[in-house]
């Protein structure tokens, strides 16, 4: 007697990932997360590889992952893959301390974030009119 299935969160068209306990601040984490909503999934792994701040690489890991769902287990293709959304939440957040001047603690507060995309797959209508 198993439990009955879920159904699926997700229309046919789409496909997800999550990254959770990324090592960095949500604020850091969103700013690359904004540049690639809406690109298609080439150019923003275009994007992602040539980008210069550290954490692009943990996103494009992320988004290949989406793309891997998308094909694997969804049968879309891969081709027509838009990233249509891409969300960054908060994690935990560990305290530390540092001895400052007369007795006295600066505090010392290191964030984790998750990442979530979702990808979609984009039927081109134009190019089948004509």
């Amino acid at each position: 007697m198993s439990k009955k299935a879920r159904p699926r969160a997700l229309p046919d068209n789409e496909a997800k990932a999550v990254t959770r306990s990324i090592r960095i601040s949500p604020r850091k984490l969103n700013d690359v997360a904004s540049e690639i909503r809406g690109m298609k999934v080439d150019k923003a792994l275009a994007y992602l590889t040539f980008s210069r701040r550290r954490i692009a690489k943990d996103i494009k890991k992320t988004l290949e992952s989406a793309i891997a769902n998308a094909e694997n287990n969804h049968d879309l293709d891969i081709n027509n893959l838009v990233v249509a959304q891409a969300w960054v939440g908060k994690n935990l957040v560990m305290k530390r301390w540092m001895p400052n001047a007369r007795g006295r603690v600066g505090r010392i507060e290191k964030f984790f974030s998750e990442l979530t995309i979702i990808v979609r797959e984009v039927r081109e209508e134009s190019k089948e009119a004509a």
